[in-house]
């Protein structure tokens, strides 16, 4: 008898719903799910995992973001996601590119912060609904640093962003070494080389999918199959 899947969780951004990188950074288009690296994640896996994506554009790690404070706060959604998917075996966060927006005022160890709070609620998640499911596992990933923004408006709304940018991994590497969880450095794999300097080319999509596949198989090895009754 075939077992349950795994089932794993990716909350993210932009970077994980799969938005093509143009020049104008929107409006744009979605790669479909083959090329998004949420989707080459699933057939790295292969049958013994479930994904479930949860990308959103915009969406930051815990802070309201006045262009839109219903819709794109990381942490007001998050419990309501994990409700309505349990259960879940790991939750696969890659967040923090949107908080280096100058108006946010964040530096990555306030970014970082921000990842922990969703990391608190991942844990308490098995408290939010009344089932026996426990609290799923956390793997994090830190995308790789902001390429060059060429959109005007863009550039300003992301200004002083590059150079977080380029110190955010390690702030999320302290944390993730604190709290004893495993994290991903997308940077080590590859950087940002969408049009937009800021959305990834499927190429990107491709080398993020198999690292976080890597990752995934340690954390999380693949059910054994249940003895035929």
């Amino acid at each position: 008898m075939e077992a349950e899947p795994r089932r794993v969780l990716v909350y993210g951004d932009s970077l994980t719903f799969g938005a093509v990188p143009v020049e104008r950074v929107i409006p744009t288009t979605r790669y479909p799910r083959d090329q998004r690296w949420t989707g080459v994640l699933g057939a790295q896996l292969g049958p013994g995992y479930e994904i479930v994506e949860e990308g959103l554009g915009g969406r930051t790690t815990d802070v309201d973001d006045p262009l839109d404070p219903v819709r794109l706060n990381g942490a007001a959604h998050l419990p309501t996601i994990l409700a309505s998917h349990i259960p879940l075996d790991l939750v696969v966060i890659m967040l923090g590119t949107n908080d280096f927006k100058w108006y946010f005022h964040r530096e990555p160890e306030d970014i970082a912060l921000g990842v922990g709070r969703l990391i608190d609620i991942c844990a308490s998640s098995d408290r939010i609904v009344g089932t026996l499911y426990p609290a799923p596992q956390v793997l994090l990933v830190a995308p790789p640093p902001l390429g060059d923004i060429t959109n005007p408006w863009a550039a300003r709304l992301f200004e002083g962003g590059l150079e977080k940018s380029r110190g955010y991994a390690q702030a999320l590497r302290d944390l993730a070494s604190f709290l004893g969880i495993r994290m991903v450095d997308a940077g080590e794999f590859f950087t940002t080389d969408g049009a937009d300097g800021i959305h990834f080319t499927a190429e990107n999509n491709l080398a993020l999918g198999k690292a976080v596949a890597a990752a995934v198989r340690e954390i999380l090895p693949v059910r054994e199959a249940l003895p035929v009754p």
